[in-house]
């Protein structure tokens, strides 16, 4: 009896065994044939893509057009990759090309011969860049004939009161190129959006000859005009306010009018300098000041 289950349990295992090792057979056979297949595919797509290459290449040649187009982008892409892998500069972190249009400065070239010979005169005597006192001449030039002042006159104010510096300020609160009140004149940079406008040296300038026409106006002369522009018109003495500006004045129409001067020139005596540079009082009423700016508008 155990001899017979003996016998059963090994033909039982011998079948077991014989069954794996079919199994194992029947998946080497699968596996191979799979490989194989993969490989013939694989093999297939390549000579495939080979021949899509190809074709595109002879394509490519025969059209200049289409190689160009395919050398750009692939410099293109090259570019992309290199400024990937550059770290940004400061200087490209902060451009703004369209900064040029804040500045206040022109070009020479582009200014008539007098207006160029003033503008070269003034950047020596008060050492200051050409281009932004070119921008200030332009603007003095067209300010004065829309007001009646004289352009040199404008420009004389200018430079004695700051020497050309947009930022001055004086101890008791004039501001800007012409050293105007601005507390005082507040009411004329409304135009200009506020009176912060007075740094800005065109603004400065259009409101300052405001300022000057209506100082003229109300006292009579070039002379008392001048002092009340200074704040002087009550005081005995302007500490030489009036002959330096007049002195000033006819050194520039001398050089307006293609004289040389020395741009170390000293100033004149009072006496010269108020003979030289005599103007026609104005007496008319001056008109408000919302009136006045429409006029450099």
């Amino acid at each position: 009896m155990g001899g017979a289950v003996e016998r059963k349990n090994m033909t039982a295992i011998s079948k077991l065994r014989a069954l794996n090792s079919l199994v194992a057979r029947s998946a080497g056979v699968f596996m191979r044939d799979v490989g194989a297949g993969l490989l013939e595919v694989s093999h297939n797509s390549l000579a495939l893509l080979g021949l899509c290459v190809v074709a595109a290449a002879v394509f490519a040649g025969g059209r200049a057009d289409v190689r160009d187009s395919i050398e750009q982008q692939a410099l293109g892409w090259l570019l992309a990759r290199q400024e990937a892998r550059e770290p940004v500069s400061p200087v490209t972190e902060l451009a703004e090309p369209d900064a040029v249009a804040r500045a206040t400065a022109v070009d020479l070239n582009a200014l008539p011969r007098q207006q160029k010979a003033v503008v070269q005169w003034l950047s020596r005597r008060y050492r200051v860049a050409p281009e932004p006192v070119g921008a200030l001449v332009q603007e003095a030039w067209q300010v004065g004939q829309r007001t009646g002042i004289e352009p040199t006159l404008i420009l004389a104010v200018m430079a004695i009161e700051s020497s050309f510096n947009p930022f001055a300020q004086s101890p008791v609160g004039a501001q800007g190129l012409m050293q105007v009140m601005t507390r005082i004149h507040d009411d004329k940079y409304e135009a200009f959006g506020g009176t912060r406008a007075a740094f800005d040296p065109v603004t400065n300038l259009r409101v300052g000859a405001l300022v000057l026409k209506e100082c003229i106006a109300r006292a009579g002369s070039l002379e008392a005009g001048l002092r009340h522009y200074v704040g002087a018109a009550t005081l005995g003495e302007d500490g030489g306010y009036v002959v330096k500006v007049l002195a000033e004045q006819l050194n520039l129409r001398r050089v307006a009018d293609g004289k040389l001067v020395a741009v170390n020139t000293p100033l004149p005596s009072a006496a010269s300098a108020a003979a030289a540079v005599a103007a026609p009082a104005e007496t008319s009423t001056p008109k408000p000041a919302a009136e006045q700016v429409a006029l450099l508008r």
